[in-house]
């Protein structure tokens, strides 16, 4: 008689049974920790869409090419940007960064070379985001009395606008949009900890409204709709500011060094556009404060300013000789900051490192763990811009926007300037200022020296290069660092600040702005 193997035996034993029943439920066992461990608390629906993407991409590539798939691709990442409330981007925007450099739709090599161009950028974010934070207790000094007394919405709107503009002009504006966070980040800790019963130095969890007593919810939520106001006003602020100087921008110093402008140079030559641009923007948030449309108008609430005008009587009651000191240190640090970066001695991340070692030294702020709480905002970010310079290794290599860039050149006259300014815009909507604007600067300067062009059309080319990266991004979070910056942070859950709305509350903005930028790049250059 043939002897049957035990494996084949185990089915037909009680033994066996409960072996195979053990197996399965292992087997769900580790299905269900696999599946609550992807991708964490995100909604399944959006884990399965990840996945989706994941398995698709690979079978796209080989049916349809690396083209189309490079284009889904970016869809694909701008996904996890507008579902950022719902899942942190970098986990799932990494993952499908990850699986086109395995696809060979981008090499690694490329990735690191996108990053190493952004360099002073990464390290702005590493040690200037940082800085900004030993510098929370004067800015909250500062903009709690303003706060207080300027009880107008529409002058407090426009102080946000005007001041992110003036401050952009001269310095980045990712350290304009840290100082905005970390003000409004104050303003609605203070306010929830009282709502939540809370007193004002007691330790607290801001994103936990459970706390929250029943009648201070509805003012809660005017407040984070009235902070939404001011945060998206200063965003767009540091855009107008951005477009108009030299060193407003990274892409500004880019064209400016390639076209042999000097600071008043580039101002002149930009200001046929920048200008009518920023008067349309002051006048759109004139206009949606007063209209109330697309969310804006939101007054704070009179309970509100009640608690933060208490709450800063109390910090001026309990202020002693080493909290005046420490905000001398940190104005003076201020004034240093403000002066490196508009002389520009030296990169800007270099100078936000010299900042925490001022405001740390001189305020005894030494402990390791205390320093490692100023980096927590600005370091997931990092990771998240250089995740995203892998998709725009992609775009390089598979040359996605090339059928764009020969169409745009193949033109003549007028209809090439507004051409270039619309197709930079829509470019810079979805991918990195600086690599749209030195595909295009590239292309046109190698145009002046072949000959194809002269010199004055090449000045004008320039100028459209320069504001179509610029004012059109504003469309979308992913098209302004500054943008993606706020959308990403800690601030954006606790006040609602989703990606779908801020592309609402930009869309009024991107309508005046672009329209108008687009009639002076046609009719006034």
């Amino acid at each position: 008689m043939k002897r049957l193997d035990s494996t084949h035996t185990a089915p037909l034993t009680r033994r066996g049974i409960l072996h195979r029943l053990g197996e399965a439920r292992m087997s769900q066992t580790l299905a269900f920790a696999f599946a609550r461990n992807f991708l964490g608390h995100a909604p399944n629906w959006y884990k399965f869409c990840i996945l989706g993407f994941l398995v698709a991409n690979p079978v796209l590539l080989y049916t349809a090419g690396p083209f189309i798939t490079g284009w889904l691709l970016v869809l694909e990442f701008i996904f996890t940007l507008a579902m950022a409330l719902r899942c942190y981007p970098l986990q799932p925007g990494g993952l499908l960064a990850l699986e086109a450099v395995a696809l060979g739709m981008a090499s690694p090599q490329a990735v690191y070379h996108e990053a190493e161009q952004n360099f002073p950028v990464i390290l702005l974010l590493m040690f200037m985001v940082a800085g900004i934070y030993f510098l929370r207790d004067l800015l909250l000094y500062i903009f709690t009395k303003l706060l207080v007394k300027l009880r107008s919405k529409l002058l407090l709107s426009l102080m946000f606008s005007f001041s992110a503009a003036l401050l952009s002009a001269f310095l980045d504006a990712l350290t304009v949009t840290a100082v905005v966070i970390t003000v409004a980040f104050g303003f609605y800790g203070v306010y929830h900890r009282v709502a939540s019963g809370r007193g004002f130095d007691d330790e607290h969890d801001q994103s936990d409204d459970a706390l929250v007593h029943e009648q201070r919810r509805a003012d809660l939520e005017t407040f984070r709709a009235f902070l939404r106001n001011l945060m998206m006003h200063a965003a767009v602020g540091t855009t107008l500011g951005g477009v108009t100087t030299l060193v407003g921008e990274p892409q500004n110093l880019l064209i400016g060094e390639i076209a042999g402008w000097d600071f008043a140079e580039f101002f002149r030559h930009v200001a046929p556009v920048s200008l009518p641009v920023v008067a349309v923007g002051f006048l759109t948030c004139i206009a949606l404060e007063r209209l109330r449309w697309f969310g804006y108008g939101a007054e704070m609430p009179e309970s509100v300013r009640a608690i933060i005008a208490h709450w800063e009587a109390e910090q001026d009651r309990k202020r002693d000789a080493h909290d005046r000191l420490r905000l001398a240190v940190q104005a003076v640090t201020a004034i240093f900051l403000v002066a490196g970066l508009a002389l520009h001695i030296a990169e800007v991340g270099l100078i936000g490192l010299s900042v925490i070692v001022l405001t740390t030294a001189f305020n005894g702020v030494i402990e390791e763990r205390r320093l490692g709480h100023a980096f927590e905002e600005a370091l997931p970010f990092t990771a998240l811009l250089v995740t995203f310079f892998a998709i725009v290794a992609v775009i390089h290599e598979q040359h996605l926007f090339t059928p764009l860039i020969e169409y745009v050149l193949a033109q003549e006259g007028k209809m090439r300037l507004g051409l270039m300014f619309v197709a930079n815009g829509l470019l810079s909507m979805i991918s990195d200022n600086v690599f749209v604007a030195t595909i295009y600067i590239t292309e046109v300067k190698q145009a002046l020296e072949s000959g194809a062009i002269s010199r004055e059309q090449f000045d004008l080319l320039a100028v459209a290069i320069n504001t179509g990266t610029n004012i059109p991004s504003v469309a979308t979070p992913n098209g302004q660092a500054a943008f993606l910056f706020l959308l990403t942070s800690a601030l954006a859950p606790l006040i609602r600040l989703g990606y779908l709305r801020m592309l609402w509350m930009a869309l009024p903005y991107t309508i005046t702005m672009s329209g108008t930028g687009l009639l002076a790049t046609i009719y006034l250059l």
